[in-house]
């Protein structure tokens, strides 16, 4: 475990770093970047701000330095986003890469060959190409194992037809990571194998899905006779759904923090005094207010200390548990509450949808406050995820007797 003297130091480093790197114009632009729109373009300051982070592969902090990384420790890790928050900053690569630096990276750095972690690791931890998933279908959601998207061996490449659906960021990735199925003689689960492959080709077509919340990042996806290399199966053939499991868990951990809307009340803060005001105290006015955002920061801690006992003890034990299931939910409840608190706050000006009387961060956390109540599902719903708590972890009967 890192010291208390090099973390110390480490810690210092980083404020020196982010006092001469995070450009103060990006100051409380979080949420414009990291909100519902994920397709902000990251131009001027905002570039600049992400190029600084990935020379230091800080888009991928615990990954190998040779993957693009920066070979921190898990409590390195922890420092560092502390910091970020502390200083008004954010890390937006995460989101600029879709599913690339939460799920896909760290699949491929378990399950990919040599080959398939320099070829695609870098670009992710850069933030330079975005990533989506190919798993549900219209006819296999929450039994995917049913799935009828299929992968025909051609010799030299896969041949995928089929169709997948609620696809985040389909339309504007350049890469899938694909649940397909290998061998049809085979049991369902047996059957499968999980494919890279480019959707910048002629054989994949997207149709944007739309929500309550305005703009949407699901689509339809549409595989007529796409490709895929050879090399980029990920994991053994007919062993997808084991690979697609440790995938499934890397979502679930990825969901407790990635979004602004889960992170410290650091900037909750930040935002009740430009709305609210101070008192000569310098106090905020409103002193129930006061209390519940003390409420909620105490919770973002207790989940983020959750976060690091599972990791650590997850630490050289890497197969699938049933502790992601306790992260999603506690995820989803410091989520939720953190975007009624925003609302809340910003008033009349947290209702607005268009219109130059609102600003786009306003805009931007009313459609995050509607999205966010999907959390409660995507991902597993939360009455799934309590269930894998009850049976997994608290080992309680899987049917309870009538009468």
């Amino acid at each position: 475990m890192t010291d208390n003297a090099a973390l110390d130091s480490f810690r210092s480093e980083l404020k020196g770093w982010l006092n001469q790197n995070f450009p103060k114009s990006l100051t409380g632009k979080a949420m414009l970047y990291m909100g519902f729109d994920h397709n902000v373009p990251m131009e001027g300051d905002a570039l600049r701000w992400r190029q600084a982070l990935a020379e230091r592969g800080y888009g991928a902090p615990t990954w190998p330095k040779d993957y693009g990384g920066a070979g921190l420790t898990a409590t390195e890790a922890r420092v560092l986003g502390e910091e970020i928050a502390a200083a008004g900053a954010f890390n937006p690569i995460p989101l600029l890469t879709g599913m690339g630096t939460t799920m896909v990276g760290p699949t491929v750095l378990e399950y990919g060959t040599e080959e398939q972690k320099k070829k695609h690791l870098p670009p992710i931890a850069r933030g330079e190409v975005r990533w989506c998933l190919g798993l549900s279908e219209p006819n296999a959601g929450s039994d995917l194992a049913s799935l009828a998207t299929r992968a025909v061996d051609k010799g030299d490449y896969w041949e995928v037809n089929g169709q997948k659906i609620w696809t985040s960021g389909a339309d504007i990735s350049q890469w899938c990571g694909a649940l397909v199925r290998t061998d049809s003689n085979a049991a369902k689960r047996d059957g499968l194998s999980f494919l890279l492959f480019t959707m910048d080709q002629s054989g994949v077509t997207t149709k944007p899905i739309r929500l309550i919340a305005g703009a949407s990042p699901f689509c339809e996806t549409f595989f007529n006779d796409a490709r895929g290399d050879k090399t980029d199966l990920l994991g053994p053939m007919n062993e997808g759904w084991t690979v697609v499991k440790r995938l499934l868990q890397h979502e679930r951990q990825s969901q407790t923090g990635a979004s602004p809307i889960a992170s410290t009340g650091a900037t909750l803060s930040q935002l009740a005094k430009q709305y609210v005001g101070v008192n000569e105290r310098g106090e905020l006015n409103d002193p129930d207010l006061r209390l519940r955002l003390a409420s909620h920061l105490m919770d973002s801690r207790t989940h983020s200390f959750t976060l690091q006992r599972i990791a650590a003890e997850a630490r050289g034990n890497p197969k699938v548990t049933a502790a992601a299931s306790i992260l999603k939910n506690s995820a989803t409840n410091v989520a939720q509450t953190r975007a009624e608190l925003t609302l809340e706050i910003m008033g009349h000006q947290g209702l607005g949808w268009e219109g130059t009387t609102y600003s786009a961060e306003e805009i931007e956390a009313v459609r995050s406050w509607l999205s966010g109540k999907a959390m409660s599902i995507y991902g597993g719903s939360f009455e799934v995820q309590n269930n894998i708590i009850s049976k997994n972890i608290l080992g309680l009967p899987e049917t309870t007797q009538k009468g």
